[in-house]
């Protein structure tokens, strides 16, 4: 055998290896491959429904799809789950709550034979329904309300598209004309406020709005929004096109530019009034009156701060891009479309370090100027509310800037100009596009790839979103890489189920509710979730212990965003408030003092303890709970969260502040109730488990109770901390001290933490 050791580094056969696999790479793409086409990219067909050995169990045509595949390998679908498991399973899954005492009487009293259906049927009709499913379209959208990068700025009006998507879910708006309005709804629907907002899509970019080069800046953001559409909507990783053509997917460098000038024109745009016209006519009115009584204090401010301003807003411009600061010199009407973008982009910051000019004012004028800003403060009563906007896109007008295809992706390498035009895998890479005679101003090109994306026939759009449905009642894709239906992704475990799937949202309109309904109410997602209620589990475990086949309903984990909603549901504390601005939840001490992205809790707490959806969002502090629970981060398109199983996430439900104080509170509404300890047992249960105890439950409960108390009173001394509230009257404080640690063992327990 040789001595490789004696041989240079270049001669090592590990080397080698890695030039064979870099020659490899260089080979024509999958691109130039028709051969190589995946499943996905292939037209709709709607399948057959297949005949099974057992029509017994099918409920609708998933579950011929779903025992078609069981019974080809011998194996068959689990019982039932029990009704009250199924209650939970549907609540925590459609409206990501607990049902109610009253909700839980009223489905385990119903006997009626569609007593489910109607339970679907009431969820679906829930505004939570929205709220829930918007959480899981906000990880792939990458929606946050701050930009990212060092500074990480606030974006004031950012949870008005996050209101769009709980509203569209709520109202059951056709998919396609849902994708429509975040693509393009200013062109498609420019007199609807809603559509403007659905915008609100095209700018959840990360953006280093305090940067020096916008030329960089700007390509960036194109580049991002690109991948995020191919992502989202398409299942495609477009991305990896961006430098070179897709190594595995029939996608070229061209068609990856020619994508990405459908979004050339686009122009940020945070001035979107939302006022109707007799508020805008009442606004403008308060407006000019406030600003009639202070004209003078503010012409003498300006005069005072100006020079300063001036100063300020040169050190900036002259440390910029060359483009950039001949684009903010350039009158606008003089300005060419890639100008318009640069300055919008660049003028954030000059805008930004103007607000400080105040700073720079001597001792003399500082007096002054606070004396001005405090009889300016006395004419507060005249002036309106801010006037409501919206975080929206627009055009810089009829015509785009030119797309170049760029070697390796270089801003500094560019190439030939690239027209807007579709993939050519799809067929009809030419696009028609050009300014639309309904929003004249426009470049038309968004408008033309959201009609394309929306067509009935494009093969990607509806199984990509049916299968992010299926995903989350089922813990998994029928395709498992969510955002990658392309060949480097996982290979479709039911690809006719999901085709067909696809095929019946195009024949309901596009409705998303009836693909809910469909799968909530099949015998598949009814399973139980144990594999020993299977009477082919032995065969099933060895031959698919994965459960790809779904011979029996996963356990699956609840996420960080539920499990405090849980909580405070429990508690009692949950703040059932729908929409608007977004709550700033309490942070932990440590995190508070140390962290520069720390923000204030809300004052009041039915600000605080609004449902996670409406908590503020930034990208560079995740919510502590939700990160130790697999949050993502949202700097890029989150297709599927990744499930941990953490000694973090135990320490965080055992000592995190929130979870002590909601254990506390519940503690104190069960004895306001009673004192017994066996009635104390059962109200635990109920209310943190949906359950009344077992026997063996009550006994250890009891035991439990007993034996605390006697180690708290020997032991440790109660704080307020420790003591639930309220706190009855004459009451043993190790006593009621064991009865906080008994909801909180429940809250750690695996039955509030896993969904069966």
């Amino acid at each position: 055998m040789p001595d490789f050791s004696k041989l240079s580094p270049i001669h090592h056969p590990a080397f080698a290896s890695l030039i064979l696999a870099a020659i490899a790479l260089a080979t024509p793409s999958a691109a130039a491959n028709d051969d190589a086409i995946p499943w996905a990219f292939s037209k709709i067909e709607r399948p057959a429904i297949p005949e099974t050995a057992r029509p017994k169990p099918v409920c609708n045509p998933i579950d011929a799809f779903i025992l078609a595949k069981l019974q080809k390998v011998g194996l068959s679908q689990a019982e039932r789950a029990d009704k009250l498991l199924l209650l939970q399973r549907a609540f925590h899954d459609v409206v990501g709550l607990a049902p109610t005492a009253a909700e839980r009487e009223r489905f385990l009293s119903d006997a009626s034979p569609d007593a489910y259906e109607k339970l679907i049927d009431r969820l679906l009709a829930s505004h939570h329904y929205g709220e829930r499913w918007a959480q899981h379209w906000l990880d792939v959208v990458r929606y946050s309300e701050s930009e990212g990068f060092k500074v990480d700025r606030y974006r004031p009006n950012a949870w008005r598209y996050r209101d769009y998507v709980i509203r569209a879910f709520n109202s059951d708006l056709p998919y396609d004309r849902f994708v429509r309005q975040q693509i393009a709804g200013d062109e498609l629907e420019p007199a609807n406020p809603e559509a403007h907002i659905a915008t609100g899509f095209l700018r959840l970019h990360p953006e280093e709005s305090n940067g020096a080069d916008y030329r960089q800046i700007r390509q960036d953001i194109l580049d991002d929004v690109t991948d995020a559409v191919g992502m989202t909507f398409m299942g495609v990783t477009v991305g990896c096109a961006r430098c070179h053509d897709h190594k595995a997917d029939p996608i070229s460098q061209k068609d990856y530019f020619a994508l990405q000038a459908f979004f050339a024109g686009m122009l940020p745009r945070d001035d979107l009034p939302l006022l109707a016209d007799e508020g805008r006519v009442e606004w403008n009115k308060r407006q000019q009156t406030w600003e009639t009584a202070t004209k003078t204090i503010r012409d003498r401010i300006e005069a005072m701060v100006a020079p300063h301003a001036k100063a300020m807003a040169d050190e900036v411009t002259v440390a910029l891009d060359p483009e950039t600061q001949a684009a903010l010199k350039t009158p606008h009407a003089k300005q060419s479309p890639v100008q318009r973008q640069l300055a919008c982009y660049g003028s954030k910051q000059v805008r930004q370090r103007m607000t400080k000019a105040f700073r720079r004012l001597n001792a003399e004028e500082w007096k002054e100027y606070e004396q001005l800003k405090a009889k300016l403060a006395a004419f507060d009563h005249l002036k309106p509310e801010p006037l409501p906007t919206a975080m929206a896109t627009t055009d810089v007008g009829d015509h785009a800037p030119d797309v170049h295809r760029l070697a390796g992706g270089n801003l500094a390498r560019k190439r030939e100009a690239v027209a807007p035009a579709f993939p050519e895998v799809f067929g009809d890479a030419k696009a028609d596009v050009g300014p639309d005679s309904s929003h004249p101003g426009t470049t038309g090109r968004r408008a033309a790839l959201a009609r394309w994306l929306t067509r009935p026939d494009h093969p990607l759009v509806a199984r990509v979103v049916v299968n992010r449905i299926w995903q989350h009642y089922f813990g998994e894709g029928i395709v498992a890489s969510p955002n990658d239906f392309g060949a480097m992704g996982s290979k479709a475990t039911h690809p006719e189920l999901l085709d067909w799937l696809a095929s019946e949202l195009l024949r309901n309109d596009w409705s998303l509710k009836s693909i809910h309904r469909l799968i909530l109410t099949s015998a598949t997602y009814r399973q139980s979730s144990r594999p020993d209620r299977n009477p082919s589990s032995h065969l099933a475990q060895r031959n698919d212990p994965e459960n790809h086949l779904l011979w029996h309903a996963r356990v699956r984990r609840v996420d960080g965003e539920t499990l405090r909603d849980l909580a405070l549901q429990v508690s009692g504390n949950l703040e059932d408030r729908p929409f608007g601005p977004s709550a700033s939840p309490a942070l932990p001490k440590a995190v508070y003092q140390q962290s520069r992205y720390a923000w204030n809790a809300d004052e009041k707490p039915e600000d605080r303890n609004r449902r996670s959806i409406y908590l503020f969002h930034r990208r560079n502090l995740i919510f502590p709970l939700f990160q130790a629970f697999d949050a993502p981060n949202r700097l890029a398109p989150c297709g599927a969260r990744q499930l941990t199983i953490t000694a973090p996430q135990s320490l965080t439900m055992l000592n995190d502040e929130f979870f002590v104080d909601q254990a506390r509170r519940t503690a104190g509404r069960l004895l306001l109730q009673t004192r017994n300890s066996h009635r104390l047992a059962e109200l635990a249960y109920l209310r943190v488990l949906g359950r009344g105890p077992s026997p063996r439950d009550w006994s250890a409960a009891e035991r439990f109770l007993e034996q605390q108390a006697r180690s708290i009173a020997q032991h440790d001394k109660p704080t307020l901390d420790t003591l639930p509230d309220p706190l009855p009257a004459n009451l043993d404080s190790a006593s009621a001290a064991a009865v906080v640690d008994l909801v909180h063992a429940l809250m750690n327990s695996a039955e509030f933490l896993y969904v069966e």
